[in-house]
C-alpha cells in the first residue's frame, strides 16, 4: 500500500470509529491563537487553567493582552509552563496584529495562506506546528498540522521516520487527504476490542470547532483530532495498546 493510501485508510478507520474530535476548543479565533501559544511543551489540561485565568480576568482579547502588564501576564499564564517566555511571545504576536493588520484578526486572515505563514513563522516563539495550528484552527486555512503524535503513529505504522522533516510529513498529509468529502456526521462503529468510553470524542463542540470552513480544511482538522486521540490514549510513547486501537490492523506484520 503506497503512504498516500496508508493515510487515507488510518482517516476512514478512526473517523468511523470516533468521528469527529471536534477542535480546537475555544470561543474565538483569538482564543485559539493564545491556546496555540500556550500548549507548546505543556499538557492541554496545563493550557486550559490558563485560558480559564485570562478568561475569568477579561484578557482573553487583543486590546487587553496589549495593554496588560506583562508581570500580570506571566502570572496568568504560570500553569502552562515556561510563562514569561510565553507572556512575551504573546505581546509580541498583538504587537505584530496591530502594526500589521490593525488589529484585526480578519485581515489578518485574509491573507494567502504562504504569505501569513512566512509572517507568523517570523515571529519570536511561533515555530511550523504553532503556525499551522493558528492557520488551520483560527482562520480556517487549508493547512495540515503536523505534532509529536503524528510523527509517532506514522513512524509505527511504517508510513515515514519519526524524524522525517516537518515539511516532508505536512506534504504528504495535504496529498493523501486532497479530495476526501468531509463528513459532518459519521456513524460511530466500535471495533472488535475498543472499549466503550473510546468512542466519545475528545472535546465536546466548541464555536471554533464548528466554524464554517473548506471541505479540505475540515478533513485536515478531523484527522489531526483523531491522530491526538490515537496518541494520548493508544499510541502511547511506552506501552502502547495496540489492541485496542482502531488502526492495529495497518500495523507493518
Amino acid at each position: 500500500m503506497r503512504k498516500e493510501e496508508q493515510i487515507r485508510a488510518c482517516y476512514h478507520a478512526l473517523l468511523g470509529a470516533w468521528g469527529p474530535q471536534h477542535w480546537w476548543p475555544a470561543r474565538t479565533r483569538f482564543e485559539v491563537i493564545v491556546g496555540a501559544y500556550l500548549t507548546q511543551n505543556t499538557a492541554w489540561t496545563n493550557v486550559e487553567r490558563a485560558l480559564r485565568q485570562l478568561r475569568s480576568a477579561g484578557l482573553l482579547n487583543v486590546h487587553a493582552i496589549q495593554t496588560v502588564p506583562l508581570r500580570t501576564l506571566e502570572s496568568m499564564i504560570r500553569s502552562a509552563g515556561y510563562f514569561r517566555q510565553k507572556a512575551r511571545s504573546l505581546k509580541t504576536f498583538v504587537a505584530f496584529l496591530n502594526d500589521r493588520y490593525g488589529g484585526s484578526l480578519t485581515r489578518m486572515f485574509a491573507q494567502p495562506t504562504k504569505t501569513l505563514r512566512q509572517e507568523l513563522l517570523s515571529l519570536n516563539g511561533i515555530g511550523a506546528e504553532s503556525a499551522d495550528s493558528i492557520l488551520l484552527y483560527a482562520g480556517q486555512h487549508p493547512i495540515f498540522v503536523v505534532d509529536a503524535y503524528t510523527r509517532r503513529v506514522f513512524g509505527r505504522h511504517g508510513i515515514l521516520p519519526e524524524n522525517a522533516p516537518y515539511e516532508v510529513i505536512r506534504q504528504l498529509c495535504e496529498k493523501a487527504l486532497a479530495g476526501i468529502s468531509a463528513q459532518s456526521a459519521v456513524p460511530v462503529t466500535k471495533t472488535e476490542n475498543q472499549e466503550p468510553e473510546t468512542v466519545l470524542a475528545v472535546h465536546r463542540p466548541s464555536l471554533m470547532s464548528l466554524a464554517k470552513r473548506s471541505d479540505v480544511a475540515q478533513v485536515y482538522n478531523d484527522m489531526h483530532g483523531l491522530i491526538v486521540r490515537v496518541g494520548k490514549h493508544y499510541c502511547l510513547k511506552s506501552k502502547p495498546r495496540c489492541e485496542q486501537c482502531p488502526l492495529r490492523p495497518f500495523l507493518p506484520s
